[in-house]
């Protein structure tokens, strides 16, 4: 692992790109109460101060969210990409505009109440809104409460929007009219900022797509135990925040 942190440390210009929830931040019973742990703040500072060095956070949650999560404001030098890439934010320009498509909104919003309808009567299930569709959350729920919302939601988005793309996560199922994933996501960011290495960093399902297509001059980590296409797993949020911490080191002392 030290190797290929002192090799990517070395490239020209640097993008790290990170998922934030059970990434940066420990995963949370209310979504929107998430912040980033402490040592991986740290961590992030150093890396935005690091020369040739941009920063992006890669998430699924809607743009607005992410920014309330990261406690991110308009001064921020850390790039946005939100709704697995559909929605980006960029330091000293703000929201890149998305097309907007007034059928699909009303779908999504008939789809939303739906699904709210369906799982009302059990305990522990959330709907999330999200910009272009929603999430269905268990954490809270039984096992046996979380298969029938999800069987149950299951059923209302094959019938009513069969084209919807479904992703699932820890203790969510997420239903989009947008299909962009984290590999387009970093694939457009390492584009924008002229990035000859990357850093992408996850630990869900949904960011194995990114994992996957990085290059042999990149660097994919995931956080946890389960089979990845990672090429270095560790095993919480502090000890990638080490790992951050010690790349952001290796690059600075190389100036």
């Amino acid at each position: 692992m030290s190797d290929a942190v002192s090799a990517l440390a070395g490239t020209d210009v640097l993008l790290v790109a990170l998922d934030f929830d059970g990434t940066l931040s420990p995963l949370h019973d209310e979504p929107m109460q998430a912040r980033m742990h402490p040592e991986a703040r740290t961590a992030l500072n150093a890396l935005r101060a690091a020369p040739r060095t941009t920063v992006a956070l890669v998430s699924g949650r809607s743009l607005g969210d992410l920014r309330v999560i990261a406690e991110h404001d308009d001064t921020s030098s850390v790039w946005l990409a939100g709704s697995h890439g559909a929605e980006f934010w960029q330091p000293g320009v703000g929201v890149h505009a998305s097309a907007e498509d007034a059928v699909d909104d009303g779908l999504r919003d008939t789809l939303r109440s739906h699904a709210e309808e369906a799982t009302a009567g059990l305990e522990g299930v959330f709907i999330e809104p999200k910009t272009f569709g929603f999430g269905v959350h268990t954490r809270l729920a039984t096992p046996e409460d979380a298969e029938k919302a999800n069987g149950a939601v299951d059923a209302i988005v094959a019938a009513e929007a069969p084209h919807w793309r479904r992703r699932t996560g820890h203790n969510i199922v997420e239903y989009a009219f947008r299909h962009e994933g984290k590999d387009s996501a970093v694939a457009h960011l390492r584009e924008l900022v002229g990035a000859t290495g990357v850093l992408f960093a996850g630990d869900d399902v949904t960011d194995e797509d990114a994992l996957a297509s990085l290059g042999p001059h990149d660097l994919g980590v995931h956080i946890g135990t389960r089979q990845t296409h990672a090429s270095v797993s560790v095993p919480d949020i502090p000890s990638f925040a080490a790992l951050l911490s010690r790349l952001a080191a290796e690059r600075t002392a190389g100036v």
